[in-house]
């Protein structure tokens, strides 16, 4: 295809929502179609080992953040939690993040928060939940659970806040084409847990049994980069497993090549943290 030639849903925004609908369609068909068993069942007694736990803020003040749209994301996420809050994960099923948390719009009390389209920043209905699903995903990823769908997104949406968390920003999902989705290939039952406390949103994974592994995201060579007239953030994230007994690592592998284009003022960018 030509450089210069359009995409059918880059023409006008009637063409982006007729093409964004055929999207929603053709998933509605393949989830239908599938033969995975989705997980559905909700239990409110807890699974008694937790595998990974996480508290995350989620209003961010910054001087280029708008509190309005982290206002709104709060109460999107509040929305979403009560979806998901308490659902099992028994050997065999998937966990859909739209199929458990439905339809994001103003009829079920999703406000407009910040969203991503074409890698810009603007405002949706229901925007803000790439943030529980990027938290979700963040358990998942320090456990045996294995992921089946994932689209990533700019990790550098906003300046970070306290310490770097891997992963902090960087899951993408948009309903109900765009999915998070992770499988349960173990022998025993998981429940994720998800609730908020004021602006801080609590995540919890939880199993039947201890495992005799532990598990690590590791950051290396993490930096930004100023290509042409663009800012990069640039890293690799590991995923480590490590023996409980010995502490020796069993297995390593690069779960993230990251190379996200900064969305924000670039004047906010850590001066020592670029390279040429």
């Amino acid at each position: 295809m030509p450089r210069n030639r359009r995409l059918f849903c880059e023409i006008n925004p009637t063409c982006y929502f007729i093409s964004l609908q055929k999207e929603i369609a053709k998933r509605y068909l393949k989830n239908l179609l599938s033969k995975e068993k989705f997980a559905k069942t909700i239990k409110k007694e807890e699974l008694p080992n937790i595998v990974f736990s996480q508290s995350l803020n989620m209003i961010k003040r910054a001087k280029s953040v708008d509190l309005t749209t982290q206002e709104n994301k709060m109460v999107n996420i509040k929305l979403a939690c009560n979806k998901i809050n308490g659902i099992i994960i028994r050997p065999g099923e998937v966990f859909s993040f739209w199929k458990t948390v439905g339809k994001t719009s103003a009829k079920n009390g999703y406000k407009n928060g910040r969203i991503i389209q074409k890698n810009r920043i603007i405002l949706g209905t229901g925007g803000g939940l790439c943030n529980l699903a990027n938290t979700t995903h963040l358990l998942v990823l320090h456990s045996p659970l294995q992921v089946i769908e994932f689209h990533n997104h700019s990790d550098a949406l906003a300046p970070d806040e306290g310490k770097r968390i891997p992963f902090n920003t960087g899951t993408s999902v948009r309903y109900n084409h765009i999915d998070y989705r992770f499988k349960n290939n173990t022998d025993q039952d998981f429940q994720l847990l998800l609730w908020c406390e004021g602006e801080i949103l609590h995540a919890e994974l939880r199993s039947e049994r201890e495992f005799p592994y532990y598990y690590k995201l590791a950051e290396e060579n993490h930096h930004f980069k100023k290509k042409g007239d663009k800012y990069y953030r640039i890293s690799e994230i590991y995923k480590e497993i490590s023996d409980k007994l010995t502490g020796n690592i069993l297995d390593r592998k690069l779960v993230l090549d990251n190379h996200s284009e900064v969305l924000y003022d670039y004047t906010l960018i850590p001066k020592d943290q670029i390279r040429e």
